[in-house]
Order: structure tokens, then sequence, then C-alpha cells
């Protein structure tokens, strides 16, 4: 496995340095809105109904919309994947240009849809637009500097880097099929009064292996990095996202952002957003946060962070900073068979939503990879404008 720490260091210069928000009031997450261990006929009706049932702060759009103009149209079925994967919504642009629009399971162009993990590579770009905006001086901060309530926890002197890219070496449990585990413990458990539900809950971890050593999959530091964000800019990540990415990124659609038991975002999971939305968001990472509003972040930020840090052996893939790469390509990935594919040969985004029977799986995940060769070929063989 690369080193993270080592291939951040050789690019240490590329990681050193709002309008109103409507907001539900905050209540507990009820058990019965443990989406893990819902029946698959639940998910496909309620995905795209989660701000109706559980506290979100709403992002409202951006007053200047980015048009998504029609492309050529791709002459290709989609539909016997999307019927064997339970595919709310499918979205090819290539150049920004809508090559194909489907959707399924009932969805809308105006229903959103719950992203679960996709949201992590969002709170990535705001630590990017943080670090560009002076709030955080570096990634290489310790976390607690920001967070010092992790003081004499595992997490102490851990850099912030490490935790972008899942390196940091505590020990935590993200087995979606288990009720005991971290992932389903840590929504459930009360939070305490005069901590923040997400620092209470890591504070208390154990480590398992030294900062830098292994990559494991750890949601609750996304939570985390959402913390240090809100703590660092003095306000939201509603609100700082709705500055820094929803208004430049000119989103037509209003979004919402899931809020923990004590009213707060939660930085590793949960944007809901309609399909174009995404799709946006796909452009804005392919574009390396050229949007026509703005620059998000920085063109160093992006390359970096949608580049290969962790590198998994015999396999393709490996991890950036919360976002996926594959052989130059690389993704924004949530349970449930949600993704954003970036293609930057073909300068094409892919984005597929979607409600597996199942959290993850690898006959799923080989699908869709199948799935995408095959949409590619059809682009390949057929030019756009």
């Amino acid at each position: 496995m690369r080193t993270p720490l080592a291939a951040l260091a050789a690019a240490a210069g590329l990681w050193s340095a709002a309008p109103a928000l409507a907001q539900t009031t905050p209540t507990a997450i009820p058990a019965d809105m443990q989406v893990l261990f819902w029946p698959a006929e639940r998910r496909e009706r309620d995905l795209r109904r989660m701000p109706e049932l559980i506290p979100h702060a709403r992002i409202e759009p951006s007053p200047i919309p980015r048009p998504l103009p029609p492309g050529a149209p791709l002459d290709f079925d989609p539909e016997p994947y999307m019927q064997a994967e339970r595919v709310a919504g499918l979205l090819v642009l290539q150049d920004g240009r809508i090559r194909m629009e489907r959707y399924g399971l009932g969805m809308t162009p105006q229903d959103v849809w719950d992203s679960f993990s996709m949201t992590k590579s969002l709170t990535s770009t705001l630590v990017g637009a943080a670090i560009e905006d002076g709030f955080i001086d570096s990634a290489y901060d310790p976390i607690d500097r920001y967070v010092p309530e992790l003081a004499g926890s595992v997490y102490e002197g851990v850099p912030l880097a490490s935790v972008l890219t899942m390196t940091s070496g505590v020990r935590w449990n993200e087995d979606y099929t288990d009720p005991t585990s971290d992932i389903a413990r840590f929504y459930l458990t009360p939070p305490p009064a005069e901590m923040d539900a997400t620092v209470a809950y890591l504070r208390g971890l154990e480590r398992a292996h030294p900062v830098g050593e292994r990559w494991h999959y750890n949601t609750g530091e996304t939570n985390l990095i959402g913390v240090l964000v809100a703590r660092a800019t003095g306000q939201p990540l509603a609100r700082y996202l709705k500055a820094k990415i929803w208004d430049p990124a000119g989103m037509e659609s209003a979004a919402f952002w899931m809020l923990d038991a004590q009213g707060r975002e939660s930085g590793g999971c949960c944007v809901s957003a309609t399909l174009r939305d995404w799709g946006r968001v796909g452009q804005m990472a392919l574009e390396q946060g050229a949007v026509p509003g703005g620059q998000i972040a920085s063109r160093r930020w992006f390359e970096r962070a949608t580049s290969e840090m962790v590198d998994f052996p015999d396999s393709e893939r490996g991890y950036g900073a919360q976002w996926w790469t594959r052989a130059g390509d690389f993704e924004a990935v949530g349970i449930f068979g949600q993704m954003i594919h970036v293609d930057p040969d073909r300068r094409l985004v892919v984005v597929l939503l979607s409600s597996w029977p199942t959290a993850i799986g690898s006959a799923r995940s080989e699908a869709r990879t199948a799935f995408l060769d095959q949409l590619k070929a059809a682009l390949d063989a057929q030019p756009g404008d």
C-alpha cells in the first residue's frame, strides 16, 4: 500500500494554505429510521423522501442555475441494468451536455435522492475550500488543534490528512449488516449534552494500527471532518456548502443535509439532491473546481483529492481524499448503489442513483463496472456534437 502521508508530503504545497439557511427542528433519530435494516421495498419508496422523514438542513438553489444543454442522443439501452439493479436515476454528461437521462422506481427529475457516502466527497471539497479561505492552515495540522476535546484520545496528534485518506489507524467497525457495529450504534447512541455527539463517540475508540500504516473505511471520521470544518469556519456545514459549492456550481434545485440528534450535519453521509444536481457535482470535480460561478477550492486541491494516495494490491481501485480512484478515473460512492463516476479522458460524468437490495456486494459492483464499460463503448462509437 502506498503510504498516504508520503504521497501528500510530495505535494505539501498543494494542501496548505452566506445566505439564510432553513433548518428543521432536531430530534433524536428514531430506531425505525435505520435505513441499513429497512426492507428493500421501503428503501425504493423512501430514499427520495428522507427530508420528510427525519430532520434535514435545507440548502436553497443557486441564484444562477448552470444549464445542462442536450447533447447528441445516445443509442444505448440501459433498461435491463436499471431493472436488475433497481436504478432510480441515470445521468450521462459529456462535455457538460446530457447524452442520456433516465428515471426508475417512480423517481422524477424534481425528486431528491439520498446520496449516503457520496456526501463524503462534498465534505472533502469543503476542506479544500476552508484551506483556500484561510480557515484551516494545512491538511497536516493535527485534528485536535481544531477539535480540542480529542486531546488525550487516540486522535491526539493525528493529521487531518490521515483522516481524509482513512489511514488514521483507529479501530472501527463499518459492517452494514451488524446492528452492533460502530456504524449502526453511532447514530443510535444518545449524545451527551456537553459535547458534540461525533466527538463523544470517536474519542472513546482505540488504536488498531500506527497512523498511516493501513487504510480502513470509517464514516465516523468523515463526520469528524465535518465537525472540524464547521468549527474552523464558524458556520454550519450546509451554509458553507451553499456558499462554496451549491451557488458557484449553479445547482438548480434545493438540497437537504441530514442532521444528527443535536441538529448538526453529518459530514460522512446523507445529502439529498436531484439527479441533475449530482451531475453538476461530478462536473465540478471534472473541471477541478473551475465552474461558471468561480473557482471552488483550488485546482490543486482537486488534483490531489481525486488522485490515488492509497493503492489496494491486486485491484484497480485506490483512494484519495474521500474520493475513490480507478485506473485514471475517480468516483464518489455511496451504499445501496449510489455513484458519481468521472472519466477525465472522455470528459464524462455518469451518475447512478439506486436502491440495491444490499448495502454493498462484489457481484453488484462488478455488474456496475461492466455496465459502465458497455456505456463507454457506446459513447466511443457515437461521438457527441
